[in-house]
């Protein structure tokens, strides 16, 4: 066994031998794939009460507790993760055999701010939370797509999307869902291109770069659609291996901060009227694990409970763009100094953000 796994044929950097046959037919892709995209669909739908039934069924556990709502949580996203992960790792693996890191290179050579405002707009139109935006930005980054740009859709991606927006709308009106939408995507755009300039790259997990340097010294070529999809295929083998315990002990931390952490509290804090109420909104939300869709309702009750709406705000984006959970998951891509830089630089956005809600609104 070669102590570098890139060694030995893996899905992130080999590229099929000359004359190599796919592994399996294109046929074998239909039949299983539909199976699978059905399979996949009605579990993934079901989700939410296969937790229900199964925290039931644990002994010693009453409805409507904290451990029950933590281990609810655990049991819902652990699976729905893996779920989204395993769909957008192969949707990304088939994309990958396109985009040669010469070619995504080539094109942004010179056009990297450019490439931060099309990286946050595809996160935006992306429904994803701050882990399962994780893998697409795996994907660019070993793709050879510049760092401060894939920083630009993970921040993007769980910050700011179409059905929080819809949510702001209904709940607090036209104005705040543009301001919040504006300030979302600058902050997503600016701390991508702040990322970008520093020149990062060095700060990546060894096995990441070296999928980068496998791409860019080899570009792998798929003779046809059966080999583009034996490496997607491999892709989520090989990704989902090297990250899945670092979801499940992400979600875990995240299922005890969601069952624990009482509202009350965070509203006492956050509708104090002083300077400091808005980085203790941050420092509260970064533990937390939520969607923005899910954290908007929250906002709301704590809203109506006096917090200020700057301050509420700034708790939001940071529970989406900065949860612990997702710099778990971060972890096994990035190294810990290129996490703390990420995380100053999109908390100082954040932080400015609710200062300026505080002062206009």
């Amino acid at each position: 066994m070669p102590e570098n796994p890139f060694e030995s044929p893996c899905a992130c950097g080999a590229a099929p031998s000359q004359g190599t046959e796919p592994r399996f037919s294109i046929s074998f892709y239909a039949i299983v794939g539909t199976i699978a995209l059905i399979g996949w669909a009605l579990l993934y739908s079901q989700l939410p009460l296969i937790a229900e039934t199964l925290t039931g069924l644990i002994p010693g556990i009453e409805k409507g507790s904290h451990l029950y709502e933590s281990v609810k949580f655990f049991l819902y996203d652990t699976p729905k993760i893996l779920l989204l992960l395993s769909l957008v790792v192969f949707g990304v693996g088939v994309l990958r055999t396109w985009i040669t890191p010469e070619r995504s290179r080539k094109y942004l050579s010179g056009r990297e701010s450019l490439g931060n405002v099309i990286a946050a707009c595809v996160g935006i139109i992306t429904p994803f939370c701050s882990c399962s935006a994780v893998p697409l930005f795996l994907g660019f980054v070993a793709a050879g797509i510049p760092l401060g740009v894939t920083f630009s859709f993970l921040i993007a991606a769980p910050m700011v999307n179409e059905i929080a927006l819809v949510l702001l709308y209904g709940l607090f009106g036209f104005k705040v869902a543009a301001l919040y939408l504006v300030t979302g995507v600058t902050i997503a755009v600016i701390a991508g291109w702040v990322l970008g300039k520093m020149k990062l790259d060095d700060m990546l997990e060894p096995w990441v770069k070296q999928i980068r340097d496998d791409g860019s010294n080899n570009a792998p070529t798929y003779p046809t659609l059966a080999h583009r999809l034996d490496f997607a295929w491999d892709s989520v083998v090989d990704i989902i291996g090297k990250t899945w315990l670092y979801i499940v002990i992400g979600i875990a931390v995240g299922a005890g901060i969601h069952g624990y952490v009482p509202e009350g509290a965070m509203a006492s804090i956050m509708g104090k009227e002083a300077w400091w109420s808005v980085p203790a909104a941050v420092i509260i939300g970064v533990p937390m694990y939520a969607s923005a869709a899910g954290i908007i309702p929250i906002v709301s009750a704590l809203l109506g409970k006096g917090a200020a709406l700057g301050t509420a705000l700034a708790f939001m984006m940071s529970v989406v763009a900065l949860s612990l959970p997702e710099m778990v998951i971060l972890r096994k891509v990035l190294s810990v100094k290129l996490i703390s830089i990420y995380v100053a630089i999109v908390a100082s956005g954040i932080l400015l953000v609710g200062f300026l809600f505080n002062i206009l609104i």
